[in-house]
């Protein structure tokens, strides 16, 4: 049975109804790392029916810093689950169990810093067949929040995440097969979105194992996320985070967070991106830059682990 701290129910797994809102989406987001072969990524899918599309995204950072990555706005006329643009999720078991697959195509990015300028980068760089086959398995508590619909949230009004087990394969064109066994942390959300309606945010999610694993969550001046240790969520309290960048660019390459749990405990952890893709959104004539970083954290001096780096910003 599995743990939840919110007012989450294992059934939320799948689809909720079509909201009124134009914007209303509802999304889920994976990631995985194997940190034996320094290799991850991500898939995202989200729903926007009533402006007739979804959003799909997959990223596969490779070990040598090499990426491969596809977005689309697939057309989708109902809400009724995820499963389009060569993306598809099922819930095997509700609130333990996931499985995503792709099959499609994915641009293969020697520097996946290209992708300042997608048009460029799709257009002047291979594309390659991807096939990825991946089952969650949560290793956490479910932890989130069903906000009531007058919460006047723009960005997720409900949303839980769990900490993961990962295994799958992968196989680029027709080269081999290659499984992959790590952990990862899967994120679900739904209400009307706009990435515009929140002015910058930082969230760095890892795993070191099946007992231990955090998101450090800092949107504008609010600070909060969790650790997830055993079988118990402890509140982060406090946060602070410094982060180096390369060079004279918002790219960020390196992190320093120091936290504070409501336990009374605290944590000291420290990240290197190991890949980088710069990723954006345009509405209305606003750019948020989001960043993108697969990163080898270590916890307390000591402990190794893996996880997303995302940082979004709102560009003048």
């Amino acid at each position: 049975m599995v743990t939840i701290v919110g007012n989450v129910k294992p059934e939320d797994d799948y689809t909720h109804p079509l909201g009124p809102e134009e914007n209303f989406n509802e999304s889920v987001y994976f990631n995985f790392f194997d940190r034996a072969q320094n290799l991850g990524g991500f898939l995202r899918i989200g729903n926007r029916a009533n402006e007739g599309h979804a959003e799909m995204t997959v990223i596969v950072y490779q070990p040598d810093g090499s990426a491969l990555f596809n977005y689309k706005r697939p057309q989708i006329t109902t809400n009724d689950g995820w499963d389009a643009g060569g993306l598809k999720v099922d819930v095997l078991v509700p609130g333990e169990k996931i499985r995503t697959t792709y099959d499609g195509s994915a641009v293969f990015l020697k520097d996946p810093r290209e992708m300042r300028e997608p048009s460029v980068a799709f257009k002047e760089n291979p594309h390659k067949r991807l096939k990825l086959d991946l089952v969650h398995e949560g290793v956490g508590p479910i932890y989130g929040h069903v906000a009531d619909e007058k919460s006047g949230n723009d960005f997720a009004r409900a949303h839980y995440e769990q900490h993961m087990k990962v295994s799958g394969t992968l196989q680029i064109d027709d080269g081999p097969v290659v499984t992959l066994t790590g952990h990862g942390l899967r994120d679900h959300s739904w209400g009307p979105r706009y990435w515009q309606s929140t002015p910058s945010y930082r969230w760095i999610t890892g795993n070191f194992g099946d007992d231990m694993g955090m998101v450090i969550s800092i949107v504008g001046d609010r600070v909060g996320g969790v650790f997830h240790k055993g079988d118990k969520i402890v509140q982060i309290v406090d946060a602070k985070v410094d982060t180096g960048y390369e060079g004279n660019t918002n790219y960020h390459s390196t992190l320093k967070a120091k936290v504070k749990l409501a336990d009374g405990t605290e944590h000291t952890v420290d990240g290197v991106v190991k890949g980088f893709i710069p990723l954006r959104n345009r509405r209305a004539g606003q750019f948020t830059h989001i960043g993108e970083g697969m990163t080898e954290y270590t916890l307390d001096g000591d402990r190794k682990g893996y996880g997303l780096s995302e940082y979004l910003d709102q560009v003048e």
